[in-house]
């Protein structure tokens, strides 16, 4: 009578908790700089001279491009796998936390965060597609769902937290530039914790234009409650016509 070794299968088990953790760790940076924001806006008013109204495209420039980009960035790692797209998100969004953590200017920082956004609508849709492949399992599957739920609903919170544990002990640019650290770890330990897989059923097209005048809409309807609004609407006009005139030729 032969015993089976249940070792194996404990590894397993471990392995999969462990890479929702650095999951988890992926969304948290993503659900913070939604919230981290909020408190370091005066400190950001005042450093970088914003008015009341464009101050608040410190924070809807990034709402408005993680909305739009959110289906697209599903279909990415539908097609492309779902860890070489969450490994980009998390590089990408470090490096726009870098370019906002560096901003010198009101362009430049709304700029990054529209980028960031983008960035963090990846993350979070293949974030979601990456948990479904390492619990297929109902019951799995549902434990590692209410853990993803609690992260992403805490997050705010946390994010409002240390939003004002930085500003105060150092200054605004550092609610960004936290993100460096913890995105190098996400990307470290994601290489050897994750699976590289990809939906083979896919439909291989990618709206792309879609993505892109979803967000120039949302983009131009809240810029007529603006100083800028007919700047900025010809502004989200233009390079939405652009981006899909260049996909339609790719």
């Amino acid at each position: 009578m032969t015993e089976t070794n249940p070792a194996p299968t404990r590894h397993a088990n471990n392995h999969k908790w462990l890479a929702l953790t650095v999951l988890c760790l992926g969304v948290l940076m993503d659900v913070l700089d939604t919230t981290i924001v909020t408190v370091a806006l005066p400190s950001i008013k005042n450093d970088l001279h914003f008015d009341d109204t464009s101050l608040a495209w410190v924070i809807n420039a990034y709402m408005l491009t993680f909305g739009g980009f959110l289906l697209l960035g599903g279909r990415l790692g539908d097609l492309y796998g779902h860890r070489k797209w969450f490994l980009i998100g998390i590089a990408g969004f470090a490096l726009t936390s870098l370019a906002c953590g560096l901003a010198q200017s009101q362009e430049m920082l709304i700029f990054a965060r529209a980028a960031q956004g983008i960035a963090g609508a990846v993350i979070a849709a293949v974030a979601l597609s990456l948990i479904m492949d390492l619990f297929p399992e109902p019951v799995e599957r549902a434990k590692a769902m209410g853990v993803y739920s609690f992260v992403a609903s805490a997050g705010g919170s946390i994010g409002t937290m240390l939003g004002g544990v930085l500003t105060h002990a150092l200054n605004w640019h550092w609610i960004f530039l936290v993100n460096l650290p913890v995105g190098a770890a996400v990307i470290a330990f994601s290489l050897k914790l994750l699976p590289d897989t990809h939906n083979e059923k896919a439909d291989p097209r990618l709206d792309v234009s879609g993505a892109i005048t979803v967000t120039a809409g949302m983009r131009s309807s809240m810029a007529l409650s603006t100083v800028n609004a007919a700047r900025t609407i010809a502004a989200s006009a233009t390079a939405s016509w652009s981006a899909v005139g260049f996909s339609t030729s790719c």
